[in-house]
């Protein structure tokens, strides 16, 4: 699908499925994780994502590692030596630190090959919302595109591109310090269900609240049509953590409240999953601001 110009490259912060990804022909690196039962790392392929959520709702807890500036170094080095400059679309900085190896590996390469372009894009996403990105690129680039186009039009959508979430328990954020104890022992209690959003420098911010799942998830779909930008059409994702009913749920009130057919319903990884926890719902779409 892709054009052969430059090589998109990614990395498993963006929530797509290896197979999705080979189809539009980006390659991916893979952030890490680890359970605090065992020193044995994990990649998201290594486990399935029912068994992962299984594992924390059982208690254990995932810590995450981002992919490290050699394995960036290898990876477009790879592409450069096969005539294709990069473009690498990266994990949120204000998440992970795994942007910020990409950039630093980018930098090493433009050393090395002087007359080449290598750019590394902060997506300023999460989940999906950065495998949306990656997925206009790719039509970007599928159009004939040049690798600087393809960045300008990246940063336009980028500034309109909306991601809104929900969890299903507070323990997992509140682990996270994103909320407080007594917050999450309360809210957990009274089935209060926070509503959230990565912000225009790509952290977590928590907007509102909702009583009730299903209350939760109608507050995305209200978002939804309070602020996409073309609210008929466009491109949808949805992302969940062992939540596919939901997720359904998400997509049939989006459809039946504007007319719009979600793209894409894809599994949130771990990498991502470690810090919501099981049950989360996330939706992605292009808005008239994030």
């Amino acid at each position: 699908m892709q054009a052969s110009k430059f090589q998109i490259i990614t990395d498993s912060g963006c929530d797509i499925s290896p197979a999705l990804l080979t189809e539009w022909g980006v390659w991916c690196e893979e952030l890490t994780f680890r359970f605090n039962d065992s020193e044995q790392e994990y990649r998201n392929a290594d486990i399935s994502s029912k068994e992962f959520y299984q594992k924390m709702r059982d208690g254990l807890i995932a810590k995450t590692a981002a992919v490290n500036t050699e394995t960036f170094v290898a990876a477009f080095e790879r592409a450069l030596a096969d005539g294709r400059d990069v473009l690498y679309v990266g994990f949120s900085s204000g998440i992970s630190n795994t942007y910020n190896a990409g950039r630093l590996a980018a930098a090493e390469m433009r050393e090395k090959y002087p007359k080449r372009q290598i750019v590394a894009f902060d997506s300023l996403c999460a989940s999906a919302g950065e495998g949306l990105l990656v997925y206009l690129a790719v039509l970007k680039a599928s159009e004939g595109a040049t690798l600087e186009d393809t960045v300008a039009y990246l940063e336009d959508e980028r500034a309109g591109l909306c991601h809104w979430f929900t969890v299903d328990s507070l323990t997992y954020l509140k682990r996270g310090g994103r909320v407080s104890p007594t917050t999450a022992l309360i809210g957990n209690a009274l089935h209060i269900k926070p509503v959230l959003h990565v912000d225009d420098d790509g952290k977590l911010i928590k907007m509102s609240t909702a009583h009730g799942r299903k209350k939760s998830i109608a507050a995305l779909a209200a978002k939804y049509k309070e602020l996409a930008k073309t609210p008929a059409e466009g491109h949808v994702f949805i992302s969940h953590a062992d939540a596919l009913e939901d997720a359904e749920l998400l997509a049939d009130m989006l459809f039946w409240q504007n007319g719009v057919k979600v793209e894409l319903i894809t599994d949130i990884g771990a990498v991502v999953g470690a810090h919501s926890g099981p049950g989360t719902i996330a939706l992605f779409f292009t808005g008239k601001a994030r």
